[in-house]
């Protein structure tokens, strides 16, 4: 069984445009490469662990560099570096080893779900209502600075979500894979998948020393549809609030749960037409183009294509969910004992429980042809067992309580970042503006939900 969780795919480009990928093969423990990257992956995330946080003073507020922030950057530079890059393949296979490690970090939140179902309960109408701060913050902050730098009808596509994996589709039915807004997404995604959690961090940061927001409004406007930015904004606030952790990791998960859910429908319904509608607004119409319609100067198709099938096709490698599981146990064990600076068999348990739901989550997810999400199935079965009506929900609490979830975190990144290097070429060629536009558009999609949840959470008493 191939470790990659089976997802919904975008429209892919023209066959006749975009070569054949290769036929994927099959890394194994036998491989002396796959043990580079095993080797990396342990040493960059414990040593990361063990640097800790550094905390950098900036008048009456600050911003916490937590370890996950130290793997991710150390991974980025090793898979990037130009003299002597990490492989392509192994890059290749660190992807799929991500898409697993998400599901670790899914597993181990759901134990936190299930205790609070109470406190979701009572947050439901601010969960809820937090969502209009995704969908409006791009579109409020982010397209109008877009069109201010003149990046024409890029604008919309990169400015109507934080634009993730569906994006793709959404915007390459409305407007043809050909189009300047397919562009946008492609700008974005990228910007997003090298920067974005390292962003999200920072804000959350500063967002937290300020003291302004309760610490489950910003839980809520961590959930931003992406899991590595939302575990980056959500570690941040549960190391400030070490109270409130199960809480707010809590309503984290279920913010994350719900914008990924409803992402596509409020997407293609409501935020993909309300941001055309805004950029015809603020241009005046000039330059907007009608879907289906090609631009005067529209870029090389071709590139365009060929470069969003690079980032969204499936690796060339693969690896056995079996090694996967493996390769993440152990460094994760290896992480949490730097972090707990002691052993406990409870850690090596607890490691045991998340591969068995992870790996009950892919194989459900196999079987209905992936119209049942593996991510969907991890956490709820952990919120289930983990739940009041659980007979094992102490047990699981207790247990699990040995690892704790930021050490998960600083796995997942350092993972994250081996396997960058292959797409920092695409970054610098998308252009400069993406930078500022980007980081407005991060930043606004927590911040305005933030906001809104503070409202809520006012406004129904908390």
């Amino acid at each position: 069984m191939s470790s990659q969780p089976e997802t919904a795919t975008p429209e892919s480009p023209s066959p006749s445009l975009v070569a054949k990928a290769a036929a994927a093969y099959t890394l194994g423990l036998r491989d002396r490469r796959l043990w580079v990257l095993i080797a990396l992956i342990a040493a960059i995330a414990a040593g990361a662990q063990a640097v800790g946080p550094a905390v950098i003073p900036l008048g009456v507020a600050s911003i916490t560099l937590l370890p996950m922030i130290w793997g991710l950057l150390a991974g980025t530079i090793i898979s990037g570096q130009p003299f002597r890059r990490l492989p392509i393949d192994l890059q290749q296979a660190a992807t799929v080893i991500m898409g697993v490690a998400v599901l670790f970090l899914g597993a181990r939140m759901s134990f936190t779900i299930g205790p609070n179902i109470p406190t979701l309960l009572q947050a439901g109408p601010a969960l809820l209502l937090q969502e209009v701060g995704h969908l409006f913050g791009t579109i409020a902050l982010a397209l109008p600075l877009a069109v201010l730098l003149r990046m024409g009808p890029a604008t919309i596509g990169a400015t109507f979500s934080i634009d993730r994996e569906t994006s793709f589709a959404m915007v390459s039915e409305r407007y043809g894979s050909d189009s300047p807004h397919y562009r946008g997404v492609l700008s974005m995604y990228v910007y997003g998948t090298v920067f974005g959690a390292i962003i999200v961090s920072l804000i959350a940061s500063l967002a937290v020393s300020l003291g302004w927001f309760d610490p489950l409004a910003l839980a809520m406007g961590a959930g931003v549809g992406s899991g590595s930015m939302m575990a980056a904004a959500v570690s941040v606030v549960a190391a400030a609030h070490p109270e409130m952790q199960d809480q707010v990791l809590a309503v984290a998960a279920a913010s994350n749960l719900i914008t990924g859910l409803l992402g596509l429908y409020i997407g293609v319904w409501v935020s993909l037409p309300l941001a055309e509608r805004f950029y015809r607004i603020l241009t005046r119409n000039k330059d907007a183009q009608l879907p289906g319609r090609r631009p005067k100067n529209a870029p090389d198709t071709e590139a365009v294509q060929t470069a969003a099938a690079s980032l969204l096709a499936k690796p060339a490698v693969d690896i056995r969910l079996w090694v996967s599981l493996t390769i993440i146990s152990i460094a994760g064990i290896l992480v949490a004992m730097v972090a707990a600076k002691t052993f406990s068999v409870d850690m090596v348990i607890t490691y045991a429980v998340l591969c068995g739901l992870v790996a009950l989550s892919l194989w459900i997810s196999r079987i209905t042809r992936g119209k049942v999400p593996a991510i969907i199935v991890v956490m709820t079965v952990g919120a289930l067992l983990s739940s009041p009506i659980s007979p094992l929900a102490g047990w699981f609490t207790a247990v699990t309580a040995s690892v704790d979830f930021l050490s998960i975190i600083t796995v997942m990144l350092t993972i994250a970042g081996l396997s960058l290097g292959k797409d920092l070429p695409m970054l610098k060629s998308i252009g400069w503006k993406i930078i500022p536009v980007g980081t407005v558009a991060i930043a606004a999609s927590f911040l305005l939900s933030a906001v809104v949840a503070e409202f809520a959470l006012g406004l129904w008493g908390h």
